[in-house]
């Protein structure tokens, strides 16, 4: 039986743990030309790779479905994925590779619709006088910018030609490529949507209504909905609307209501003036003292404390300016 290789960040170089690379920069070229532009099927076991594919073209195996390859488009290959590419000798185009890890905590703070997104193999057409096309090249440039620390200096790239940001490299640099990537991944979710609605793919129905669940909690938090009010807003049951969020969000409807009335509350203690009992009622808690225990198990703090720390960082950051 034939051995599918599980290649680290540079073929097999095991100098380092997979994860300490946290992101990666090339062109395609820079690799595949010195392979013919054929790469055999190997695993990735804890790095996502995001390619977008801008010029010329070829064909994708990924878990042992063929794509066409037609720019533009963009290849998501989550960990553990086996997959092999045939490119056309005028291919171009970025190819990043991250610790996927790190990225699905990000996404899981910042926007866990991703989720569903970063762990599914996929090619998708973008279109070119769409907005995600005007968008993804800056992304990319941003994020090259970004891996090189800005320098033009030929000693800080790899030997293959590639950038990389590591684990405890020049300041911010591996947070910051880290959320440009979330950036391109939010515009790789946005061609998903289009691209499930014109196939009439289950999974963008499901997502338009967690869209239609998100505004009702925007529209709503502050009266403390119960979730079965939320449902029926939507014509589902409690029980589907769980599974919808679960599926899309990686939480459940109440996580997500709470997150929203928590993160309303923060904005609260720290920018405005009101007391604790005044931003506990303009919250829908008859309860002061029911506020602080809720607040304090999603947050560490009371919400004295809370207060009092963020206030502390907002002057500390005003001294600073």
């Amino acid at each position: 039986m034939k051995t599918i290789p599980r290649f680290s960040l540079y073929g097999n170089d095991t100098a380092a743990p997979a994860w300490h690379h946290l992101v990666d920069f090339e062109h395609i070229p820079e690799r595949s030309g010195r392979f013919h532009w054929e790469i055999s099927p190997h695993v990735h076991d804890v790095l996502l790779q995001v390619l977008y594919i801008t010029r010329g073209g070829g064909e994708a195996t990924i878990e042992g479905r063929t794509w066409s390859l037609a720019p533009p488009c963009l290849v998501l290959v989550p960990a553990g994925s086996v997959h092999a590419f045939s490119f056309r000798p005028d291919v171009d185009g970025p190819v990043v590779t991250a610790a996927q890890r790190p990225l699905e905590a990000m996404a899981r703070q910042l926007a866990p619709e991703l989720l569903p997104l970063l762990r599914q193999s996929t090619v998708l057409r973008v279109d070119p006088l769409g907005a995600p096309a005007r968008a993804l090249p800056a992304l990319f440039e941003a994020l090259e910018r970004e891996v090189r620390g800005g320098s033009d200096d030929p000693s800080d790239r790899r030997p293959d030609g590639g950038y990389v940001a590591t684990v405890g490299g020049e300041v911010g640099r591996a947070a910051a490529a880290l959320a440009l990537l979330t950036a391109v991944l939010v515009q790789a979710a946005r061609v998903s949507v289009v691209q499930a609605a014109a196939e009439g793919d289950p999974h963008s129905r499901k997502v338009q209504q967690v869209e239609r669940f998100k505004a009702l909690v925007e529209a709503h938090f502050r009266a403390r909905w119960p979730v079965s009010r939320y449902a029926a807003a939507l014509n589902v049951s409690a029980g589907q609307l769980g599974r919808l969020t679960r599926e899309v969000l990686g939480c459940s409807p109440l996580d997500a209501v709470n997150e929203r009335i928590v993160r309303e509350a923060q904005r609260e203690l720290v920018h405005a003036s009101a007391g604790v009992k005044q931003v506990a009622a303009a919250l829908g808690f008859d309860d002061d003292a029911y506020f602080g225990r809720f607040f304090k198990k999603h947050t560490g703090l009371r919400p004295g404390e809370f207060r009092m720390a963020g206030r502390r960082q907002v002057g500390n950051a005003g001294e600073v300016e």
